[in-house]
């Protein structure tokens, strides 16, 4: 064998070698598993790729702590809303808190005849108690005579709601101080112009009376009110039919009349029933009103509370 042929035989035995190696290799590793999938090929991320998912936890310590912190600040408004009504209630005497109404239901409470409700065709119905099942009952409040600003404050400072029925001959003085009351949120409604017994008027005097108390209110509190209290809860026939023509939706009258001093009630049980209706009136002390309206008010108030009520708006209601 030649020099050149020694060399030329070696090229040929190197690559064989190596070939041998990686076979025996292969053959000491063993074959792949069978429920492992071959790796993709990896290659270089290019601009507008999805971002990879994130297999850490699905809320981020960041929204984590940020849930936490809304959680904690919300404890802390109930908190200082339950301190300001607590400070409000003492600013005013009560034996307690008074208890927050439900929000108003989406649709008014069907009325349907019987003991608290009239119902005739044609007319506004007649109420003395709201068919309702929530624990609520309606402070309302007649005539207009007195403008106490000792009520209007307590009524703002414990977010009070109230339904006002109003005779034009003693609201007129000062019709101001019902639209503060208006703009705290209380109802505005209609109690005639100048206070008569319906019984003793016809048709024509009736529709004076009545159309043209929703007339005065639109003027000068630019509101025309659905409903209708008759002056000492008397009317006839004809006052229904007046009241329907003049837009009224009903006629709530009362179970309850509160004073100062003593509440005085419709049934013998004497106690509060859902969906009642509390008569009041706009008075300065005197003889039969023994007190101012703020203790009227917080009479009412601690009554409803102890009993398991809380104050809403008949409007809302009815």
């Amino acid at each position: 064998m030649t020099i050149g042929s020694s060399v030329r035989h070696r090229r040929i035995l190197i690559p064989f070698a190596a070939a041998l190696l990686l076979a025996a290799a292969t053959a000491c590793a063993g074959p792949p598993a069978a429920d492992q999938a071959a790796a993709p090929p990896e290659r270089t991320p290019r601009s507008g790729d999805p971002a990879p998912p994130d297999h850490h936890s699905a809320v981020l310590p960041g929204r984590a702590g940020q849930e936490e912190d809304n959680a904690q600040a919300a404890v802390a408004r109930q908190a200082s809303v339950r301190g300001q009504k607590l400070a409000a209630a003492q600013r005013w005497g009560l034996a307690a808190p008074p208890r927050t109404a439900p929000p108003p239901p989406g649709t008014r409470p069907a009325l349907i005849a019987g003991t608290n409700v009239l119902l005739h065709d044609g007319v506004p119905p007649v109420v003395y108690r709201v068919p309702t099942d929530q624990p609520v009952v309606f402070l309302t409040i007649d005539d207009g005579a007195e403008k106490d600003r000792e009520l209007v404050r307590m009524l703002d400072d414990l977010k009070i709601p109230v339904s006002i029925f109003l005779s034009d001959y003693l609201a007129r003085a000062d019709y101001g101080y019902f639209r503060e009351l208006q703009e705290q949120g209380a109802g505005i409604n209609n109690h005639t112009i100048n206070h008569p017994d319906l019984r003793r008027l016809d048709a024509a005097q009736q529709q004076q009376e009545i159309c043209g108390q929703q007339d005065r209110l639109e003027r000068e509190l630019d509101t025309r009110p659905a409903l209708f209290r008759p002056p000492y809860g008397e009317y006839t026939d004809a006052t229904l039919q007046t009241a329907a023509g003049c837009g009224i939706r009903a006629i709530p009258l009362w179970t309850e009349e509160a004073f100062p001093d003593r509440i005085e009630w419709r049934y013998d049980d004497q106690r509060l029933h859902p969906g009642d209706i509390i008569l009041t009136h706009f008075r300065a002390p005197g003889a039969d009103w023994q007190g101012t309206m703020a203790q009227m008010l917080r009479r009412v108030i601690d009554t409803a509370t102890a009993q398991g009520f809380a104050l809403a708006g008949l409007d809302d209601y009815l």
